[in-house]
């Protein structure tokens, strides 16, 4: 698994230094890199792949996805981590954006990175058919705005030191995490123009993506702040809304599991081509970092 994580990695980073190489040099490119690179696991990025493997699509349109998705991924993390949001002076590793060249400089290169999504899936040499680019344009601005991304960070600092049910808890995790991983399972569906399957991958974006955070929040209460590259044992401290602090630890490891074979049924109709696929969901929660 590492290592096609890592040739996934590559092949993406390569592309967005390919792209902001051809960017107009601003002061804000110094930023945005640091943000930007050299990124986290890619595990977006694979899942990409993944289902577009199964629907056959080109590689490197599979990478212009994959490019576009980190883009938006860094934004929300050098946002997240900003003192009026989680206040976090550590990101994979090092500074946070804010720590390393100030808070304003953090937001507008979070905000550059936004818009620079949209930039590399509207662009000219991006080979699909006008229709296909428009609705993978209009559902990443869904996925990263109030109705995704931002309203479930809303909701994230809106519901610390409160008591949350568990249903406002998933349905904000879907939001902050899970909308991001939707747009991944579902974008390659979109290209390969197998509509019928669209709502299917949607919703296994949806629960990927609960199940990603799940591991977050598992790593955040077990897990080692120089291993995670971030500082762990935070949300309890916080007061934040989550299953962990709701079912307690053992249970939430129960919940993972059971979500993870509910996912792993839906995929049984694809047989061997959703191997790999698997492969990735298992990966997702059983990671330690």
């Amino acid at each position: 698994m590492k290592k096609k994580l890592n040739k996934i990695a590559n092949d993406t980073n390569s592309f967005l230094r390919k792209f902001l190489s051809k960017q107009k040099k601003t002061d804000l490119i110094k930023p945005i890199k640091y943000g930007l690179f050299p990124g986290g696991k890619k595990i977006r990025s694979k899942l990409i792949i993944d289902v577009g493997k199964i629907f056959k699509i080109r590689y490197q349109n599979l990478i212009r996805l994959s490019a576009a998705v980190e883009c938006i991924h860094s934004y929300s993390l050098i946002h997240d981590d900003l003192p009026c949001m989680d206040n976090d002076n550590l990101r994979r590793g090092k500074l946070s954006t804010h720590k390393k060249f100030g808070e304003a400089t953090a937001i507008l290169a979070g905000n550059s990175l936004l818009t620079l999504a949209f930039e590399i899936l509207s662009e000219f040499n991006f080979k699909v058919d006008n229709k296909t680019k428009n609705i993978l344009l209009n559902l990443l601005a869904k996925c990263s705005g109030h109705s995704g991304i931002a309203g479930g960070q809303f909701s994230d600092l809106s519901f610390e030191k409160k008591k949350v049910s568990a249903k406002k808890i998933v349905e904000m995790q879907f939001k902050k995490t899970g909308e991001l991983f939707s747009f991944c399972c579902v974008a390659p569906v979109i290209m390969s123009k197998k509509y019928n399957y669209i709502k299917k991958f949607e919703k296994l974006g949806l629960d990927i993506g609960l199940l990603f955070q799940i591991a977050d929040d598992l790593i955040d209460y077990t897990g080692n702040s120089i291993k995670a590259g971030k500082k762990t044992k935070k949300d309890f401290k916080k007061g934040k809304a989550n299953l962990i602090n709701l079912f307690g630890y053992k249970n939430t490891i129960k919940y993972g599991n059971k979500l993870k074979l509910d996912i792993f049924k839906k995929l049984d109709i694809f047989n061997d081509k959703a191997k790999e696929f698997k492969s990735t969901i298992s990966y997702i929660l059983e990671r330690d970092k």
